[in-house]
C-alpha cells in the first residue's frame, strides 16, 4: 500500500478521541478526517463508536475513495506504533463481535478505563446505551436517522455557498440543537445519565460519543467529554503530553485547505464526485485493521 509522506506541520498528543465518523454516508466530512489524521500524531487512538455506518450501508450502497483515505490513515497509525481502541458503538454494532479480541493490532473493547498523564481516570464509552429511542425502539432511530441525513444534505448545500464566499464551514444542525428546546433538554438528560455512569464506577470523568456534540464540562464531581462528531462539527477530544484535555474543531482549524464533496441529494442513486469514487470498493474487515 502506498503512503503519502507526512504534512510538515504534524501536532503531536499523548491520546486523540475521535467517534461518530459515518463512513458510508454522504454526511460524512472524510476529507476533513483525512486531514486530521494527516496532521496529528499520538501515543494511543480512540475509536469510541460509529465510525463505519452500517445501518445506511444496509439501505443504500455509497462508499468513496475519501472513506479509503480515511481507514488508510488509521492503518498506518497501527503500523507506525500507535495503540489504537476500537469501542463499537450503535451504527457500527456488528464490530461488537469482536469485543475482547485484538484485530491486526486493533483492541476491540464494550468500553475502557482512560488514565490520562495527570493520573485521572476517565471512562471511556459510545454512549447509545443511555438513549432510550436506541435501547427501546430501533424503528422510531432509523425513522429518525432519515430524518437527520436530510438534514445534513441541507447542511452540505447551505455550506457549498458558503465556500463560495470564502467563509467558514458553519453546521445549520448544530445551531438548531442548542435553538429547539426539545433538542436541548434531551442533550442536557444524557450528559446528566453518562455523568452518573462514570460516578458509580468511582472515576474522575467520562469520554463519550453519540450525540454529535461536542462538549466538555464539569456535571457535579465528574469531567463529562463528548468527542463530537466528523458528520457536523468535526470536531476531536485530545489529550496533552501534561494530562489537559481540549476540543479541536478542524473545520476551523483546516479552513481554505480541505475541500470536501460537493453536495448530492440525500436518500437518491446521486454521488457525491464521480460515479466511479463513489463505488470504491472498501477494505474488508482484516484489511480495515491490518
Amino acid at each position: 500500500m502506498n503512503m503519502m509522506p507526512l504534512p510538515e506541520r504534524v501536532t503531536r498528543h499523548r491520546t486523540i478521541f475521535i467517534s461518530d465518523i459515518h463512513l458510508g454516508t454522504r454526511g460524512c466530512k472524510a476529507e476533513f478526517l483525512h486531514d486530521f489524521l494527516r496532521h496529528t500524531e499520538s501515543e494511543t487512538l480512540y475509536l469510541v463508536g460509529d465510525i463505519v455506518d452500517g445501518w445506511r450501508l444496509k439501505k443504500i450502497w455509497y462508499w468513496r475513495t475519501a472513506f479509503n483515505d480515511v481507514v488508510h490513515e488509521v492503518l498506518r497509525k497501527v503500523q507506525n506504533g500507535t495503540r489504537v481502541i476500537y469501542i463499537p458503538g450503535n451504527h457500527d454494532e456488528i464490530a461488537r463481535n469482536y469485543v475482547g479480541l485484538t484485530v491486526g493490532g486493533v483492541e476491540f473493547r464494550a468500553d475502557d478505563i482512560h488514565k490520562t498523564a495527570d493520573g485521572r481516570r476517565f471512562l471511556v464509552l459510545h454512549g447509545d446505551e443511555f438513549d432510550g429511542v436506541v435501547r427501546n425502539a430501533k424503528w422510531l432511530a432509523m425513522i429518525g436517522d432519515w430524518a437527520y441525513n436530510t438534514a445534513l444534505w441541507v447542511n452540505s448545500v447551505f455550506n457549498w455557498g458558503r465556500r463560495q464566499l470564502g467563509l467558514h464551514y458553519w453546521s445549520l444542525s448544530a445551531f438548531l440543537k442548542k435553538k429547539v428546546k426539545s433538542a436541548f433538554n434531551y442533550i442536557q438528560k444524557y450528559e446528566t445519565l453518562v455523568a452518573d455512569t462514570a460516578e458509580k464506577r468511582g472515576v474522575d470523568g467520562v469520554i463519550c460519543g453519540h450525540i454529535h456534540h461536542a462538549e466538555m464540562r464539569m456535571i457535579g464531581d465528574i469531567l463529562y467529554c463528548n468527542d463530537g462528531d466528523w458528520v457536523e462539527s468535526c470536531t476531536a477530544l485530545v489529550e496533552d503530553m501534561d494530562g489537559q484535555l481540549s476540543i479541536l474543531n478542524w473545520a476551523h482549524i483546516s479552513h481554505g485547505r480541505v475541500q470536501p464533496a460537493a453536495p448530492s441529494e440525500p436518500g437518491t442513486g446521486a454521488r457525491s464526485g464521480s460515479e466511479e469514487d463513489a463505488q470504491a470498493s472498501p477494505p474488508r474487515l482484516p484489511e480495515l485493521v491490518g
